[in-house]
């Protein structure tokens, strides 16, 4: 709804206007914000603007546009998750895994929210979220600083905040014990997911325990000399693939994955197990020098390549301002994977991936019979 109308733009003139000056544009909702992003010449910058303000302050929410687009929702639901076993697994897994954190409810919302959804729902939303004071700009090219803040003020500078609704306690309620489920699909080939309640980059008590779970997920997943690819894809030839993820940058506490498909007719308690077991090797006999310093470099070199790119910049600065640690965090990033010792990864394995913290789901076909799920 936000690339419609203005009383002063009719409806698709914002996306006519970038593309009739060379730009590129698209939107994304995450689980901590939502983010739109053009790319267009440095010299276009001051239009992009301007019709950036425009729609913060003036977007019209039309009922007959407002069906139409809650219908693209409602079929992108079907495709992306609904028909997808992975996706709707993880869709599930998430509302296993957590009870009363945000990060249960998928970001496209349930088929009943989207069911339920009516206009007034939408204008209150964009009332309540969508003030000046909400947002934050980045701007990253070849610009000329003080520009951008003139300009910036001239077109932003008139917009009145309007307060938001407060902020809720969002902690999620201390776990107590080892969640599991499984979930029958017709399209699904067996499948494991497995995640650990750990903190983000912004809910650690020392931010040295989110460096040390990222350079663990790439201990065990980085590259095909990584532990799991290592062992499990090729050494024991369990996995057709052994996957661990974890992301810092959220605004609350987050999950650390570790996921794989079964080779053959490897079945997903055996995979189960020998996934587990890596990480009761780490938490007992910790990693080596070698291996922490081929994460380190890793780290290093994905970071350097991905601020090669303009849009990846002012994504990662974006992230950080909109999650509260601020961009300044860019430059001391490897200061802080440099800090990290191998008694950190065991510890954070030790302290962290523990059973009471852990949910697991066992994606299987939808021919074989359904169980319960048990907490």
């Amino acid at each position: 709804m936000m690339f419609k109308g203005t009383p002063t733009r009719p409806s698709g003139a914002y996306t006519r206007t970038i593309q009739r000056e060379g730009g590129q544009l698209n939107a994304f909702t995450g689980k901590d914000y939502t983010a739109y992003h053009q790319q267009i010449g440095a010299d276009r910058l001051d239009l992009v603007l301007e019709l950036e303000a425009d729609r913060l302050g003036n977007i019209i929410l039309d009922a007959g546009e407002f069906e139409r687009e809650l219908e693209v929702i409602r079929e992108e639901r079907r495709q992306v998750v609904d028909d997808n076993p992975f996706r709707a697994a993880q869709e599930r897994f998430h509302a296993l895994a957590w009870q009363s954190h945000p990060y249960r409810q998928p970001v496209i919302g349930w088929r009943s929210d989207l069911d339920q959804l009516q206009i007034d729902d939408l204008t209150r939303w964009y009332t309540d979220w969508y003030g000046v004071n909400q947002a934050v700009l980045v701007v990253v090219g070849d610009v000329d600083a003080g520009a951008v803040f003139e300009s910036a003020e001239r077109h932003f500078g008139s917009l009145q905040p309007r307060p938001a609704p407060p902020h809720r306690d969002l902690a999620e309620a201390a776990p107590r014990g080892e969640r599991r489920a499984r979930m029958d699909h017709p399209q699904a080939m067996p499948w494991l997911l497995m995640g650990w309640q750990v903190p983000s980059l912004a809910t650690a008590q020392d931010p040295g325990d989110a460096y040390a779970l990222s350079l663990l997920a790439r201990i065990l997943d980085g590259g095909r000399s990584a532990r799991l690819p290592e062992r499990l894809e090729r050494g024991s030839d369990l996995a057709v693939s052994a996957n661990a993820s974890y992301s810092p940058l959220q605004r609350l506490d987050t999950l650390f994955y570790l996921s794989g498909q079964p080779r053959g007719d490897v079945d997903l308690d055996t995979l189960e197990a020998a996934l587990q077991a890596e990480i009761d090797a780490i938490i007992t006999l910790g990693v080596s020098p070698e291996e922490l310093d081929r994460a380190r470099r890793q780290a290093r070199a994905d970071r350097i390549y991905r601020l090669d790119s303009l849009f990846s910049m002012a994504m990662e600065i974006g992230m950080l301002e909109s999650l509260g640690l601020g961009w300044e965090m860019l430059d001391r990033y490897d200061a802080a994977i440099d800090a990290v010792t191998p008694e950190d990864i065991q510890q954070v394995a030790e302290r962290y991936l523990q059973d009471r913290r852990l949910s697991v789901l066992h994606l299987l076909p939808a021919e074989t019979p359904v169980t319960t799920t048990t907490a």
